[in-house]
């Protein structure tokens, strides 16, 4: 029996050494999908689980840096009742969207 994936939104990226593509297109599928477009929106800001919910975080900005998609990780201290850190994720990867297939929309 195969084991169809869940995944019903994927991307297809062009990853860029300056103005040179680097490698082949890498295509990014799901809840990495999902947060790739997240930190594209966000730009500079950089997005938060706080300000972008989502379950799994840092296991997306994981599967990206896998592919070789630069994310850099921001530690941020936080005070009130429950006072700690939590981490900020800012996309520093030069990228294309080459193709996009599915919605996001539920």
């Amino acid at each position: 029996m195969t084991r169809k994936s869940k995944a019903q939104v994927a991307g297809r990226i062009q990853l860029y050494e300056g103005d040179t593509p680097k490698g082949l297109p890498i295509t990014v599928v799901g809840r990495e999908w999902w947060a790739l477009q997240q930190l594209i929106e966000a730009g500079d800001k950089g997005c938060t689980p706080i300000d972008n919910p989502a379950p799994r975080w840092a296991h997306y900005v994981w599967l990206m840096r896998g592919n070789g998609i630069d994310v850099e990780t921001i530690h941020e201290n936080h005070g009130g009742q429950f006072p700690g850190s939590h981490a900020r994720y800012v996309l520093r990867a030069k990228l294309s969207i080459v193709e996009e297939v599915g919605s996001l929309a539920a």
